[in-house]
């Protein structure tokens, strides 16, 4: 792996396993705001939200909700499946921001709490075999993109999805492949696309039917 400075000074890696970069070279902060935080977390209502992100990474996305959690005093959970977790020389390079590094070193298969308002919960699992924790009232869905990563846009996987997502829940990606909407669409999803982030023109917002 190899860490680099994307367009907004923040960083990201680019995987020599996958071949593409964890974050838009645009801008990593950005795009994990604008995507996630923006059009995910901050557009749930409640005083009580939980998270699901599929590939915690580099923890970005993680570290961007635990700072909204402790600014609007919002009690979240966050769980997180991932297969390749970073080693530690890495994570050193990205960041010493001791937040980040809270979450990267808290343990994984069991609830960590972070901050008061915040708990975490890293999976070392294959997502079609993990059993959930509970319902989800947003996910990030944040996976390579679908040229490197076929298995991760499949049905079967956005059909898990749907299911442990609470009525009126949301998902948020940043890949807008029509296949994808389609596949999202066959599940149940009502789909919504939104202006992208930097460099990218559009985004997608799924949503899933509220109960009656």
């Amino acid at each position: 792996m190899s860490v680099i400075i994307t367009g907004d000074g923040s960083k990201t890696i680019y995987s020599n396993r996958f071949g593409e970069h964890y974050h838009s070279t645009f801008g990593a902060a950005n795009e994990s705001n604008h995507v996630f935080i923006e059009a995910g977390y901050l557009a749930t209502t409640g005083d009580c939200v939980s998270v699901f992100e599929v590939g915690f990474g580099t923890g970005l996305n993680a570290l961007f909700t635990l700072q909204q959690a402790v600014k609007l005093n919002r009690y979240t959970r966050y769980e997180t499946v991932e297969l390749y977790p970073l080693d530690e020389m890495t994570i050193a390079e990205l960041s010493d921001e001791p937040l980040f590094r809270k979450l990267h070193h808290a343990p994984w298969e069991q609830p960590v709490e972070i901050a008061p308002c915040f708990v975490l919960y890293k999976r070392f699992n294959n997502l079609l075999q993990t059993v959930f924790s509970r319902k989800f009232d947003v996910v990030y869905f944040d996976a390579f993109s679908p040229a490197v990563q076929p298995e991760m846009w499949t049905r079967d996987i956005f059909a898990r999805l749907y299911e442990t997502m609470n009525p009126g829940a949301i998902l948020a990606t940043y890949c807008v492949k029509g296949e994808v909407r389609r596949t999202m669409q066959s599940v149940g999803f009502i789909m919504e696309r939104l202006p992208g982030p930097a460099g990218k023109r559009e985004m997608l917002r799924a949503w899933k039917v509220p109960a009656d």
